[in-house]
């Protein structure tokens, strides 16, 4: 006859089963959660932000030498020309007629000359015949004289004519880009007064405005970074080409202009630029502000390490539009997480993701 297991020993049995089976069906630990980060990144501190427009160095208002009515614009803002294209004209009808005035005045005089010259001639002999008298002879080389000086003063009339008719076409003496168009067609313009405005554009430069208690900050700049408005990864190198030696009257500011070192095909006539004046040798590193946090203990920052949450206590240099500029308590390099770092305890395991791309510096 069969033994019977023993009640406790079944029990036994049982319940490790049943913790084996509990074992098998745990869920898995829970993924790392995906943070922001952003690389902190060497940036000298800025003690002074300036706002100003990307202009070309060399920019001039075309203008014709004559006046009249603007017949054709041949071309328009942002055109790229050549030296010596035609850019506009005038009406030539006034100007052709005005030659042609010339000319025949031209014609008259030459007429006259030489019918003053046989009477002279003429009388030249009388003379020597005793026919005519000294005075008589000397009235006709007068008339000759005077008429030779305005033979002179209608060449010199009829080349000006012929210049003015040829001022009649508006052209640049170098390549340039139209900037604007300040007169178009059908406005009657006077001599000098402004048509279009050229630039070249080989040279850049950003044309600031600075109040009187910065002046001496901007001159002892040991750098100038210029960031534009249109794409602020692009970062550039500026210098200190021109300073106007008095305030504007209105504004009570100085006109700077901030000539770009490393230009690049991105920068284009009249973007917004920002300068900022750097006067500090020692590079700090840059955060975004929402990488800063403040538990109560001062500021910190949490990085990722290994995958891990590290709390990082920093001392904060300036704070700026770009960012927060942390002159300790991070390395360079470092990956800050600048979204719910707040939420995050240290030790936690993070995968981290790259907020933005790199700042290309040029």
């Amino acid at each position: 006859m069969p033994k019977t297991m023993p009640r406790s020993l079944a029990l036994l049995l049982g319940a490790c089963a049943l913790l084996a089976g509990c074992h098998a069906g745990d869920p898995p630990p829970p993924a790392p959660r995906t943070v922001l980060v952003h690389e902190a990144s060497s940036a000298p501190l800025s003690s002074g932000i300036y706002t100003g427009e990307i202009r070309a160095r060399h920019e001039v208002d075309l203008a014709f030498r004559v006046g009249g009515k603007i017949a054709t614009r041949l071309v328009d803002a942002g055109a790229e020309i050549k030296a010596g294209q035609a850019l506009a004209r005038l009406d030539p009808n006034d100007l052709q007629l005005a030659a042609a005035a010339s000319r025949a005045q031209l014609a008259a005089a030459e007429s006259d000359l030489t019918t003053t010259r046989a009477d002279r001639d003429r009388y030249a002999g009388l003379l020597a015949k005793k026919f005519v008298s000294q005075g008589a002879f000397d009235a006709k080389d007068n008339a000759f004289n005077s008429a030779q000086a305005r033979l002179e003063q209608a060449r010199a009339q009829n080349q000006i004519s012929g210049n003015q008719a040829a001022y009649g076409t508006l052209s640049s003496e170098f390549p340039a880009i139209v900037t604007a168009v300040l007169a178009d067609t059908g406005q009657v313009v006077s001599p000098g007064q402004a048509v279009l405005r050229v630039a070249r554009p080989e040279e850049k430069e950003v044309a600031i405005a600075i109040p009187e208690n910065r002046l001496a900050e901007l001159k002892a700049a040991k750098g100038l970074q210029v960031t534009l408005w249109a794409d602020q990864n692009i970062k550039l190198r500026g210098e200190l080409r021109e300073l106007s030696p008095a305030a504007d009257p209105a504004t009570r500011t100085y006109a700077a202009r901030i000539r770009l070192l490393n230009p690049s095909p991105e920068v284009r006539l009249g973007m917004t630029a920002r300068v900022m004046v750097n006067n500090n040798a020692d590079s700090n590193l840059l955060v975004p502000l929402s990488a800063v946090i403040d538990l109560g203990q001062g500021p910190l920052v949490r990085v990722v390490s290994n995958g891990k949450v590290t709390t990082r206590p920093v001392q904060i240099a300036q704070f700026r539009e770009d960012g927060v500029a942390i002159t300790a308590g991070l390395q360079a390099g470092e990956l800050v997480i600048i979204s719910g770092a707040g939420k995050l305890v240290d030790g936690q395991d993070v995968q981290p993701k790259p907020s933005t791309p790199p700042a290309r510096q040029r």
